[in-house]
Order: C-alpha cells, then structure tokens, then sequence
C-alpha cells in the first residue's frame, strides 16, 4: 500500500493511499480511524478522490467519531 497524499484537518488526519486497484481515503482521529475504498475504475485521477473530501464529508465522520468513541467506552465497562 502506497501513501499518495496526507492531509491535516482540525478534526482528523485524513490520508489517501493507492493499492490493488483501489484509492483508500483513511480519516484518524486519536485511537479511531474510518476507511472508504474507491474504486480507480470510478474516478480519474486523485483530485476526483481528494473531491469527496467535502466539509460536510468531514462533519458526518467527525459524528462517526463520537459515536464510535461512545461505543467503545460503553463497552469497556
């Protein structure tokens, strides 16, 4: 798997990778991460990939977060 780009953003690291004919978009925030595979057969090139990568993208993960974060604090009790 190869690093193709990282970005920092206030609410999480969001890196892009390429490898087995899939673009990886991994969002990390502290001991959580989220991952969405695209598929390279539906873009055409990594600025297409980096496009999905909206504010609102970001807002609805960041929720994901919290609720993912919820859980497991709940389940460690």
């Amino acid at each position: 798997m190869r690093v193709i780009k990282e970005i920092q953003h206030r609410l999480c690291r969001i890196s892009f990778f390429q490898w087995n004919g899939k673009y990886i978009i991994k969002l990390e925030q502290d001991n959580l991460e989220q991952t969405f595979k695209v598929d390279e057969f539906d873009v055409m090139n990594l600025e297409e990939v980096e496009a999905i990568i909206s504010e609102d993208f970001i807002q609805s993960a960041a929720e994901r977060f919290r609720n993912m974060n919820a859980d497991l604090q709940k389940a460690m009790k």
